[in-house]
């Protein structure tokens, strides 16, 4: 089956009939969940089983974002709470061994708990490399400052989340860290040298180039090209990801309903397209600026389709794991310093 290169969210916990005949006639490759799409567990295996139905096929993404800390869209009581990125990190300054076994099992228990729903795409880890004075929408999402941890960090994590029978989204390319802004409210501009952004921004990415799938950030950066977002920009979707950081995967755009990008729906699916995304993410759930995506939003086809297919080839059966020992070195690793369920800075991506 041909789909049409947009993942889409949904409106609540159920589709509803339009949402149902739009997913039927237009057949996103993906459907990204969200708070407002989580009950329980048997309501969100419903809600996923139906997604299916309505586009026709088994062989789509089931996306949600479930990092552990502040952005986490499954939570108590159903769902295991989880520490943020930043715990491992602070570990690994004192043992970085024990510190990739307990992001790997953290990734591998968040990994089973989203197999069981039908989710099969966890949009983690965040490897970008925070700078002081950044804007704090990262902040203890992200592993270290150090970007050779956070490579490590990063490996470790997309590793367990491969090993739970789930794929792995390294985002945001080319790197939000150093952004003054909150991508979510405008567009940040980040003013580094190009030295800069190879030695710290960039580096991570190009040590996880291999990951299945990846998303992009809505910064600009005038050293690479001055008038477009990295999400809209031929020159850094091309040059700077697929070239110089040597990205294979599928790259999705982050939510296109962020206000750091401009334009009707149409126009920003046709530009994120243009700049060099395989696939749009549009998150809202409301129908009109879904019903305008999908309607811009091309086939999936030539190569954005056999990197879809490249990413669809790497899941397999969850390998065997140890859930009680996971859990010990999760808990030995955060300590006291327990997951925050305090407001989801990311809103809806």
């Amino acid at each position: 089956m041909t789909f049409k290169a947009f993942i889409s969210g949904c409106a609540s916990t159920a589709l509803t009939p339009a949402e149902t005949e739009l997913f039927g006639r237009e057949r996103p490759c993906g459907l990204i969940l969200f708070a407002r799409n989580v009950q329980s567990p048997g309501q969100v295996q419903a809600l996923v089983a139906d997604f299916k139905a309505a586009v026709g096929s088994d062989e789509v993404l089931i996306l949600i974002d479930q990092e552990g800390g502040r952005v986490q869209r499954l939570r108590p009581p159903h769902w295991r709470a989880m520490p943020p990125a930043r715990v491992f990190g602070d570990l690994y300054a004192s043992d970085p061994e024990a510190a990739k076994r307990a992001a790997f099992a953290g990734a591998r228990l968040i990994a089973a708990e989203l197999t069981d729903l039908g989710i099969n795409v966890n949009c983690t880890p965040c490897i970008d490399v925070p700078q002081e004075g950044a804007h704090d929408i990262i902040g203890d999402r992200a592993f270290s400052t150090d970007p050779e941890v956070v490579s490590a960090l990063g490996r470790a994590v997309m590793d367990g989340t491969l090993a739970g029978g789930v794929l792995p989204v390294i985002k945001h390319v080319p790197g939000h860290g150093r952004a003054l802004a909150d991508s979510h409210k405008s567009l940040p501009r980040i003013d580094a040298s190009k030295e800069e952004l190879e030695q710290v921004d960039f580096k991570p990415f190009r040590a996880l180039h291999d990951a299945p799938l990846a998303m992009t950030a809505h910064v600009l950066l005038p050293v690479c090209d001055e008038c477009h977002p990295a999400t809209l920009s031929p020159a850094i979707m091309g040059k700077v990801i697929r070239d110089q950081m040597g990205l294979t995967g599928l790259i999705m755009s982050d939510d296109i309903g962020m206000e750091a990008l401009e334009g009707s729906y149409a126009d920003r699916t046709r530009a994120v397209i243009a700049g060099g995304c395989d696939v749009v993410l549009h998150c809202s759930g409301k129908f009109a600026e879904m019903t305008d995506v999908a309607g811009a939003a091309p086939l999936l086809e030539g190569k954005p389709a056999e990197r879809f297919e490249a990413a669809r080839a790497a899941l397999h059966d969850p390998e065997p794991f140890d859930e009680a020992e996971a859990l010990a070195l999760v808990t030995e690793a955060a300590g006291t310093r327990v997951a925050s369920l305090g407001p989801d800075p990311t809103v809806q991506a």
